[in-house]
């Protein structure tokens, strides 16, 4: 009995199943469960609000079968006055334009978007489909503050309802509020 359980516990760390591990963002005020070590990087942007510093946090599995093949969380703060969680008007157009922004720049087509919250934060979901439809993105965004977040999952198309993007996506918790 006792060489069955260590026959499974190697066959499971061979297998290249991923080891979820909670992550943590002292500096983007976040914390997720992932199926693998975040990498992130910054990227700026000018836009017309000016400078952007976009905070981005990626893992790629790189086992075999793997459900999902992207798994990434971004944010920026946006000056004051620009976008707050509290313009519940402002918001409206910020996240359509953001959503809108999301299909064309990968050329696809909007399979379903909602309004969200998460506690009092403002927020959308949304599915894109692309590269001829054999692909998929799904995005949660929320405003917090002036903060701007997008936790996001990239998939095949057949494998968008699998339960390591809930897993990820539902995981997703601010640490502190503004």
């Amino acid at each position: 009995m006792k060489l069955l359980a260590i026959l499974s516990v190697i066959t499971l760390a061979f297998s290249g199943e991923p080891n979820w591990e909670w992550y943590t963002s002292e500096t983007g005020l976040f914390t997720v469960l992932t199926p693998g070590k975040l990498s992130e990087k910054v990227e700026v942007s000018e836009t017309p609000v000016g400078s952007l510093s976009y905070h981005i946090f990626t893992f790629q599995p790189d086992y075999e079968n793997a459900d999902n093949f992207l798994y990434m969380i971004s944010y920026c703060d946006y000056p004051e006055g620009t976008v707050h969680s509290d313009s519940t008007d402002l918001l409206k157009d910020f996240f359509d334009a953001t959503v809108e922004t999301s299909v064309s720049s990968v050329r696809g087509e909007l399979f379903y978007a909602a309004d969200i919250k998460m506690g009092d934060y403002p927020g959308k979901i949304w599915r894109v489909n692309y590269g001829n439809d054999k692909a998929a993105i799904k995005t949660k965004a929320y405003v917090v503050g002036n903060r701007y977040y997008a936790i996001q999952t990239v998939t095949f198309r057949h494998k968008s309802l699998n339960a390591a993007i809930d897993k990820f996506m539902n995981s997703f918790k601010i640490l502190k509020n503004e």
